[in-house]
């Protein structure tokens, strides 16, 4: 039987960086990634800002990237405004040819986990692959260690009928409707005359009703004057938004190292989770002798720093949740999007200053006073756990 130097259990985002950085570092690796879809990378969208990434990050992870534009909008019921940073998407489709040609054989489609351990995967079928080191990256687990709201979304791509004119993305519509939750219209112009469009809402459960989506995307779309033509595919999802948990619980439950939502590394506001998956593929291609527990050990670190240093997008996201109608939480984004934009750029790379943290609580309030305190102390929540 083959012995593998790292089986990558996933074959997600997270995996994916992993493998692509390991064989760019680390090319003697014997590397085996296993998914339980037809294809690397699912049906997903990854999008990111310049400032998310090193210059050497955006060297490596270049490959991957389908589409760059020059900044992006925002809109609210008071401003509409343009930032001027870049904002850069990974589509499924990329992702998978990139995979592909990187791992080929190597790379097995198809295939259902049923058990792990850190040194080998057992499949549905029976067959069992065996390594020094094995990583999961299957996604997001539930967990009554984490309490979180959601990022629930259903984005549709499009071909139009005529050309849109966006130069570049709108991230957040926050105009429309906010169906008592903060509801935003996403769009990346793909093409000159392909958009996805998604609804996103931050709130408290996992329902969102796909036939109402689609329904509201439709509406936005007539709104603007675009003629929907072609439908070419459509993605669901939901993004954890982590209000207060017990790290060192979590990262217990798993007996093995865990890679990207699995290991609960991603921005506890926005839940975008490349910058962090980049981040821990470089971490674990400098990893000498990559043994199950070194990475454990590795990530467990690097997980723990990232908990500590992300405490204040959990103070953020108490605010947001629980301060204030869940309908007037847009009140909340449309003041963070009235400051400076490197203070913005900084936030979303996760790396805020003192100054920019003072800046962002101070100033008048877009929640009551009293009930933003209150959310800022609270531990716990009423918000159920992500089902």
């Amino acid at each position: 039987m083959k012995q593998w130097d790292v089986i990558l259990a996933g074959g997600g985002l997270a995996n994916g960086l992993i493998a692509l950085r390991l064989r760019q570092q680390q090319p003697s690796l014997r590397l085996l990634m296993v998914e339980a879809g037809p294809s690397a990378g699912g049906n997903h969208t990854w999008s990111f800002h310049e400032d998310d990434l090193t210059a050497e990050q955006h060297r490596w992870i270049a490959p991957l990237v389908a589409h760059r534009w020059q900044g992006y909008d925002v809109r609210f019921p008071r401003f509409t405004r343009t930032l001027t940073s870049d904002y850069l998407s990974i589509t499924s489709e990329r992702f998978a040819e990139a995979i592909g040609e990187l791992l080929g054989e190597d790379l097995l489609t198809g295939c259902e986990i049923s058990a792990l351990t850190p040194q080998s995967v057992r499949l549905a079928d029976g067959r069992t692959f065996t390594a020094g080191a094995v990583i999961d990256g299957r996604g997001y687990r539930p967990s009554r260690y984490h309490t979180i709201g959601l990022q629930a979304f259903l984005g549709q791509q499009w071909q139009l009928a005529q050309p849109h004119g966006l130069q570049r993305p709108i991230l957040m519509d926050a105009t429309v409707d906010q169906q008592q939750s903060y509801r935003f219209v996403y769009t990346l112009p793909l093409s000159a005359d392909t958009l996805l469009i998604e609804d996103t809402h931050y709130q408290d459960s996992v329902a969102l009703e796909p036939d109402a989506a689609r329904q509201r995307i439709a509406d936005y779309a007539a709104a603007q004057g675009w003629q929907l033509q072609t439908l070419q595919r459509e993605e669901r999802g939901s993004l954890p938004i982590t209000l207060a948990g017990q790290p060192a619980a979590f990262r217990a439950q798993h007996q093995l190292p865990c890679s990207g939502l699995r290991a609960g590394l991603f921005h506890p506001t926005t839940g975008y989770s490349l910058p962090l998956a980049a981040s821990l593929a470089d971490l674990i291609a400098r990893q000498p002798t990559p043994t199950s527990a070194s990475l454990n050990a590795a990530i467990g670190h690097f997980s723990a720093r990232q908990w500590r240093q992300q405490r204040f997008f959990r103070v953020l996201n108490r605010m947001l949740f629980l301060a204030g109608p869940p309908a007037q939480r847009w009140q909340i984004m449309q003041r963070f999007y009235s400051l400076d934009d490197r203070l913005i750029a900084r936030f979303y790379a996760g790396h805020p200053t003192l100054t920019d943290r003072i800046r962002i609580l101070t100033g008048k309030p877009p929640v009551p006073v009293g009930e933003a305190l209150l959310a800022v102390l609270k531990k716990t929540s009423r918000l159920r756990a992500f089902r």
